[in-house]
């Protein structure tokens, strides 16, 4: 089900995902949540090549929405069961797409919003944009992967003082931890991020898909396993449209057009 608050629109080969509670920094109501996995959920089905989720006005996503939080905690429901039923699916969705994903960071992103981000395969920042693992400040770990994303990102110990300070990380020191790929200024970002997207979707995308399933399998298993899992992949795209159209082109010194299969 899609929703007002989540935005969804193709710029040629690229859908544009948009968060839209611009008043409440895209922080994240059951509502909000819903639309997003829908709006993910059709990126990963459709014949688009590349996939950009931003924010609308100066917050890319301010977490999960505490007003409506603090009202199912009052009335008695299980609000956390949103875990499972909504920050789990999101995540899996953006790990899994067979295609790049790219977060445009355009203000704060703080707990689930930063999990978000961390799930995508690029965050482009802007300058004043900042990343806050709150989760502590309201008596809570981390969800939307963030154990898992920021212990791999900035490693271990880095991991264990952004989440038990909660403070806010300024986007110049994100970078510098590895948790962006790039800043720019706040008014080229959404121009930048764009060109990223376009420039992947012009791409080799069925090897970018190889590219992070076997990121994500060696990150779990041994050397020997994900050996054995470069040689499938491999295998695989051997006989795809775009290695033959790649080698050629190289051979011909020309530039290879790639369809994705």
């Amino acid at each position: 089900t899609m929703t007002d608050t989540v935005l969804y629109e193709t710029a040629g080969d690229v859908a544009v995902i948009r968060l839209n509670r611009p008043k409440a920094l895209n922080a994240l109501t059951t509502e909000m949540k819903e639309g997003l996995l829908a709006a993910v959920r059709r990126a990963a089905g459709e014949p688009v090549r590349a996939v950009l989720i931003t924010g609308q006005g100066r917050g890319f996503c301010a977490g999960q929405d505490l007003v409506e939080h603090s009202q199912q905690l009052e009335a008695g429901r299980p609000a956390l069961n949103t875990v499972r039923e909504h920050y789990n699916p999101i995540v899996m969705e953006i790990a899994s797409m067979p295609k790049p994903v790219i977060a445009a960071v355009n203000g704060v992103a703080a707990g689930a919003g930063a999990g978000l981000a961390l799930a995508c395969d690029f965050r482009i920042a802007a300058e004043s944009a900042s990343l806050v693992m709150s989760f502590a400040a309201v008596g809570l770990g981390p969800d939307t992967g963030v154990s898992w994303t920021l212990s791999r990102l900035a490693g271990p110990a880095r991991a264990t003082e952004l989440l038990m300070l909660a403070e806010p990380v300024p986007a110049g020191r994100a970078l510098d931890l590895g948790l962006l790929t790039s800043v720019v200024p706040d008014d080229e970002l959404a121009e930048n991020a764009l060109d990223l997207a376009r420039r992947l979707a012009a791409g080799p995308t069925a090897a970018y898909r190889a590219i992070k399933q076997e990121i994500q399998f060696a990150s779990a298993n041994g050397l020997a396993e994900s050996l054995e899992e470069e040689a499938v992949l491999q295998g695989q795209l051997g006989q795809t449209v775009d290695h033959r159209e790649a080698t050629a082109a190289f051979v011909r010194k020309e530039r290879p057009k790639y369809v994705g299969h």
